[in-house]
């Protein structure tokens, strides 16, 4: 059975080329824009692991990561913080959060797929990758 992944992401052009990217690699994608829509949407669906955009319609990935970490049915979830915001206060809260790992955009597509691998293949949700 394939790994489940959420992605949390607004921004068309991106979620269509992750979506293909991750499908692509064997894994079944689900996609939600907005901040309500993906926190409904890992409470459906429990992912192994969330792709997830800081800057989002409704809820912020900050707000949907603590979240997350407070809903004991997620807690084996991963959390990947895939956004442009990039300033080291902002990674910090991220991985204060409950993120497993934080990467910024523009991303190689080469190293996050590797970096999900390894989130899957890692023990526990915050492995501080």
């Amino acid at each position: 059975m394939p790994h489940k992944i959420l992605i949390a992401e607004d921004e068309p052009s991106i979620v269509l080329s992750l979506e293909f990217l991750l499908r692509g690699a064997g894994y079944d994608v689900t996609v939600a824009r907005d901040g309500n829509e993906a926190l409904h949407a890992a409470c459906l669906t429990r992912p192994d692991l969330i792709v997830l955009d800081i800057m989002l319609p409704l809820l912020d990935g900050f707000e949907i990561c603590r979240r997350v970490r407070e809903t004991a049915t997620l807690a084996h979830t991963k959390i990947l913080i895939l956004t442009a915001r990039g300033r080291g206060s902002e990674i910090e809260k991220g991985l204060a959060l409950g993120a497993s790992t934080y990467m910024t955009k523009p991303f190689s597509t080469r190293e996050l797929v590797r970096k999900i691998g390894e989130l899957l293949a890692g023990p526990g949700p915050g492995n501080g990758q």
